[in-house]
């Protein structure tokens, strides 16, 4: 069996039976060719890699500049192929394991201010049908904390506007329900009453938000929204998508929101992952200790 065929022999099981995202599948075809094309210059096959083989190549990504969360990315990858090689028989051994992960600085996320956020939302022109449509787009993300690929992969079924909630699919198929917030409800409604059909022109689309040629609108579509509205909005430091959602759960924390809450908000499956934003419960404890302690302010 060809290393080609081995990659997508992998990538169905990973369809098959976990059910993984276009966007995940693609980054596993990414980590994994790469390892390919490494083992094919050294005129080796995945079936007859080493453990060497394995160590020279994490070596040279390190030595590329790569970075730890790279690394250990394209390890976790690795690790994942091999062992359904063993369980497909194809091999005896598995030559990553014993190979540790790359040791990672925690990375705190950078998160906007409150008073950055209320900029940004107000940055769309809602005098057009596009600007009502960014508006509801941006007001959504800060209310629900929603990966981008959740947002634009909504459905108008998956809105509830009586109860105010939106359903969405996360990882791994995983559904959940998120409230929305009255002032996202507002620029929804808003949205799908005036600024949707027009849009749409009598076009037919289950996408809850469309481009102006009644298209789904993408990531790379919402991408833009955010840099150019947060240009208009005067924020000078870096901003992506992924940013409004790291402001939701700090803002979230900040006022006093339970941590499993906002864990089950973000549809994180390990509260490890929600605990990096923890952080910034430390200006709310600050804000408490001044007011409370007999030696705080």
């Amino acid at each position: 069996m060809s290393d080609a065929q081995i990659l997508e022999t992998f990538l169905d099981r990973l369809i098959i039976e976990h059910g993984l995202s276009a966007n995940t599948l693609d980054a596993y075809r990414r980590d994994l060719e790469g390892f390919i094309q490494f083992c094919r210059q050294r005129g080796g096959t995945v079936l007859r890699a080493t453990r060497r083989d394995l160590t020279d190549y994490l070596a040279n990504l390190a030595e590329a500049g790569r970075t730890a969360a790279t690394v250990s990315r394209r390890l976790s990858s690795l690790r994942r192929l091999f062992t359904h090689l063993r369980d497909a028989g194809l091999r005896e051994d598995d030559p990553t394991a014993r190979l540790s992960r790359p040791k990672m600085r925690r990375q705190i996320p950078q998160t906007l201010t409150e008073d950055e956020v209320e900029a940004l939302l107000s940055a769309p022109d809602i005098s057009t049908d596009l600007g009502v449509r960014d508006a509801a787009m941006l007001e959504l993300m800060y209310a629900t904390g929603l990966r981008v690929t959740e947002l634009v992969t909504i459905t108008t079924d998956g809105v509830d506007l009586e109860g105010g909630f939106v359903r969405v699919i996360g990882k791994g198929d995983k559904e959940r329900i998120v409230p929305m917030g009255e002032e996202a409800l507002d620029r929804v409604r808003d949205y799908l009453k005036h600024a949707r059909p027009m849009l749409l022109r009598g076009r037919r689309s289950s996408a809850l938000f469309v481009t102006r040629r009644a298209a789904a609108m993408t990531r790379h579509n919402f991408w833009h929204i955010v840099k150019r509205c947060a240009a208009d909005a005067g924020i000078v430091k870096p901003l992506s998508p992924h940013g409004i959602r790291h402001a939701f759960a700090t803002h979230l924390l900040n006022h006093g929101a339970d941590l499993r809450a906002v864990q089950m908000m973000l549809g994180h499956a390990d509260i490890a992952t929600t605990e990096i934003y923890t952080h910034v419960a430390n200006e709310r404890l600050k804000r408490l200790h001044e007011k409370l302690h007999p030696r705080g302010a």
